[in-house]
């Protein structure tokens, strides 16, 4: 069984994802990370975020997720990017290539792969697209929403939390500011994009996180998993 969780930044699909996937046993699949490690790649070779810059550096780029206790570790080229890939400047990288064709082409190709080679018995996967190009056929969809408020008081926490985002204390209202602008942008760039834009898939479930908790989130997934 597959479940796709979408939804734009900030949302709670990461945390719900991880914690129904822990709760069911099942893959936990955060595409988006891989999306940071391919913008990792990019800028560590100062290339330009170009479709013919994707095709020289693709064929040679291994990208590899690691289940783990904590979070999905990242591999690139061998090397551990978990920490590099939860900054902002990573999450505007990430951004960037995923307008790419060739970008896009080889990491559903991989997300797919991941998926059919599991033997964990189902897979929670999110992202952007998960419900309507990686996995247009899931069994359980949900489109995760918040307000942009709450949306960048969370990625403020999430930074604090890594201390990686150089984004300030959550408590600075010009920290705030900033990254409440940025995440404004990401979601302007992600619905507006050609390939793949950021939609909610026709028989997705709308989730509205605002005010819910975590629990209150892994729990409505998990209805519809077991109802399904």
């Amino acid at each position: 069984m597959i479940v796709a969780l979408d939804g734009p930044a900030g949302s709670g699909k990461s945390t719900t994802a991880r914690r129904v996937a822990e709760r069911l046993g099942w893959l936990y699949l955060d595409t988006g990370a891989m999306y940071r490690a391919v913008g990792v790649a990019f800028r560590d070779r100062g290339l330009p975020f170009t479709a013919a810059a994707a095709r020289d550096l693709l064929p040679a780029l291994d990208v590899r997720l690691r289940p783990a206790p904590d979070r999905t570790r990242v591999a690139l080229d061998g090397v551990d990017v978990t920490d590099r890939i939860r900054t902002a400047q990573a999450a505007e990288d990430a951004s960037r290539v995923s307008k790419l064709a060739p970008v896009r082409e080889a990491m559903v190709a991989l997300q797919r792969t991941v998926a059919r080679e599991t033997d964990a018995g189902g897979v929670v996967a999110e992202g952007r697209d998960v419900g309507t190009v990686v996995f247009p056929d899931a069994d359980v969809k949900f489109f995760l929403v918040a307000d942009l408020d709450a949306r960048a008081r969370r990625r403020l926490a999430d930074f604090a939390a890594s201390d990686a985002g150089g984004a300030g204390s959550g408590g600075d209202p010009a920290a705030f500011e900033k990254v409440r602008a940025e995440i404004a942008e990401r979601d302007r760039r992600d619905e507006s994009r050609a390939l793949a834009p950021l939609r909610p898939a026709p028989d997705a479930r709308r989730l509205d996180t605002t005010a819910l908790s975590v629990e209150d989130q892994v729990d409505e997934v998990l209805r519809a998993v077991r109802d399904r």
